[in-house]
């Protein structure tokens, strides 16, 4: 049977015969479970398009912010497709589910890839500031999403090629092999995603040049907690079943997925709420725009006590227009 386990069901197919999923005492997942899916994924999907709009549209994008829109747009395809599986699912539609499957997987996939691809260079800003200042290539970061997003796609392709899960017939053997490409490919995005932040983290914290705390830091890190507490849990059960590690307790599946849709939903409020703390919202009302550009600072602020910021807010330390 094919290793890969849909979001939302357990079915399978392979050489274009329907498999039935091993025997299980659990049943059906609890209609609460998916109405709660449904509930954080509309929050989700309210709070990304905010967040793509205002970059997309209503402010000038950089370097990091340019990574915080793929990022955003990898979280809404996410939550979106989410949201069609958990409406076909209460209403007894199942016959799409495998093709929607695929572009959960390729969201997933995109939204590690990118956050692994921010931490990375901002750790490489810090401890290489001059190289990062002088040689980074201008358009970086667009080059790095659009390849980042082609391999994400090409992977789901492949993987949902040969597993059944975007045609009636499969290849058991080529399926295993993506699968553990796949793996692979998390393992890899998980080690450069906490080597990254933990070597940025020593570096601010612990040398004896200690730099200060910008809003952008406080962000990132916020955003990679979220995903190691809430999405990583998921690509590591991805990985078990795998290596046909299936012993798990029943609905262990749809809380993993119910975690990963929290963790999609989360960072638009995690922007919000850096770009906001320490500041008398009852004194002065703040527009989203603003919030979101204090998010993204990356200098050091002034005058906190009166709750003003360097005009330049969203330039951050070496970086250029995209």
């Amino acid at each position: 049977m094919n290793s890969t386990i849909p979001p939302l069901t357990e079915i399978t197919t392979m050489n274009g015969n329907e498999q039935d999923p091993p025997p299980s005492n659990c049943g059906k997942d609890p209609l609460m479970l998916t109405l709660l899916i449904l509930a954080i994924a509309l929050v989700g999907v309210a709070g990304n398009a905010v967040v793509l709009w205002l970059l997309g549209f209503r402010m000038r994008r950089n370097t990091f912010s340019v990574y915080i829109l793929n990022l955003a747009a990898a979280d809404f395809l996410f939550l979106s497709f989410l949201i069609v599986e958990c409406l076909e699912i209460l209403i007894g539609i199942l016959y799409s589910i495998s093709v929607i499957t695929t572009v959960l997987t390729f969201a997933y996939l995109a939204g590690l890839s990118i956050l692994s691809a921010i931490s990375t260079e901002r750790c490489l800003s810090v401890l290489r500031p001059i190289w990062y200042r002088c040689r980074r290539p201008r358009h970086l970061s667009a080059i790095m999403c659009a390849l980042l997003w082609a391999l994400s796609l090409l992977l789901s392709i492949l993987e949902g090629k040969y597993c059944g899960f975007l045609f009636r017939w499969g290849d058991y053997d080529w399926c295993r092999m993506f699968d553990f490409i796949t793996a692979a490919w998390l393992i890899v995005l998980f080690v450069v995603l906490s080597g990254s932040s933990l070597a940025l983290m020593v570096r601010i914290l612990c040398s004896s040049h200690r730099m200060p705390l910008t809003r952008l830091y406080v962000t990132i890190v916020f955003t990679v907690l979220a995903f190691l507490i809430c999405g990583l849990p998921y690509g590591i059960y991805w990985f078990l079943l795998v290596w046909k590690v299936s012993v798990f307790p029943c609905y262990f599946h749809s809380v993993l997925v119910v975690l990963s849709c929290v963790n999609s939903s989360t960072n638009p409020i995690i922007y919000f709420f850096v770009g906001s703390s320490r500041q008398r919202w009852w004194r002065r009302q703040r527009t989203l725009k603003l919030v979101l550009q204090q998010a993204l600072q990356d200098t050091p602020e002034v005058d906190d006590s009166e709750g003003s910021f360097p005009q330049r807010s969203l330039e951050m330390s070496g970086s250029s227009l995209v």
